[in-house]
């Protein structure tokens, strides 16, 4: 995420003060040092306070302060919930930690600031990629296994209409994938007895390597009871993505597709079972994507999306 810096705050600005003496005020030693903030680009105000002379920083995102196309939501509800998300996480793997929230101030979740590079920075310069996706795949393995619960399946096919619904898309191609959609839900592939915590917005950006471990970043869109490969379906597709717009064609994504299942994998029956599960998830990543993108580009993904639910009929 590029950030620019945009403010410098003096002591007496309330925002600064809140941090300096009730959020952090054990971790730095000049409680009237200046702040200064760095602002990223996100879908709601995001920025970075650093508090001078300390080299220790935070990240506050205002929920009531959304940049994005969705407006029209709770932002005391989303606050809360990433709070309540990244706290779960936290107990599991590897997370920015939530250190405070304040509605008065436009919603505001404050959290550790991860530095570090993150796994889209190594995806775009081909650099240890087989190392970091092994790591976020052991990540996402002891995410999903540490916080079984029931299963929503329904819930899982409802987004997937909703996704669509997003799009627009003509009469026949939205019935095609409504035809393919059922077969899947008559299938027993989707099946299962547990569901578990997901991170759902899989984006490369939210995955920092810090001191060579992985921490996860953005719990706003976090799942439970859902199905563990979503993640995995996701994050597949923006690998394909990345390759297809930049390295020379999606299909080079696949031997660190390969990699990142197999190490997400509990051996050979496992990785069967998910790669016959992937397209789905995968599929669901390519129009998450190609609400994104306009023109040939789009038609290139929603495309793909439809190859991949067709694996229901080639048995895969």
């Amino acid at each position: 995420m590029a950030n620019s810096h945009v403010n410098t705050l003096n002591p007496g600005d309330p925002f600064r003060d809140w941090l300096v003496e009730e959020v952090v005020a054990n971790r730095i030693r000049d409680k009237k040092c200046c702040v200064n903030v760095f602002k990223y680009n996100s879908s709601h105000t995001v920025c970075r306070y650093q508090f001078k002379g300390e080299h220790f920083s935070v990240m506050a995102k205002f929920f009531a302060e959304p940049t994005g196309k969705l407006k029209a939501y709770n932002p005391y509800k989303g606050m809360m919930n990433e709070y309540r998300n990244l706290k779960k996480a936290a107990s599991i793997i590897n997370v920015a930690k939530p250190l405070a929230v304040r509605k008065d101030f436009n919603c505001v979740l404050v959290t550790e600031h991860i530095p570090g590079k993150s796994l889209g920075w190594y995806l775009k310069r081909e650099e240890d990629l087989y190392g970091r996706l092994s790591a976020v795949a052991h990540m996402l393995r002891n995410l999903h296994d540490n916080t079984k619960s029931s299963y929503d399946k329904e819930n899982e096919f409802r987004n997937f209409h909703d996704v669509l619904d997003h799009l627009k898309l003509d009469y026949g191609t939205r019935e095609t994938f409504n035809k393919l959609l059922g077969e899947w839900w008559y299938s027993s592939l989707l099946d299962r007895e547990h569901g578990c915590m997901v991170h759902r917005d899989v984006t490369p950006s939210n995955y920092i390597f810090c001191k060579e471990k992985p921490y996860a970043i953005d719990f706003e869109s976090s799942w439970f009871e859902a199905h563990p490969v979503r993640d995995l379906g996701v994050l597949t597709a923006e690998l394909k993505n990345e390759f297809e717009l930049h390295k020379g064609g999606g299909w080079k994504a696949e031997p660190y597709i390969g990699n990142l299942l197999w190490e997400y994998s509990r051996g050979e029956k496992d990785f069967y079972s998910i790669t016959r599960i992937l397209p789905f998830f995968m599929s669901i990543g390519l129009l998450r994507s190609a609400r994104l993108h306009q023109g040939d580009y789009r038609d290139y993904l929603i495309n793909e999306a439809r190859e991949c639910l067709g694996a229901i009929y080639r048995g895969n």
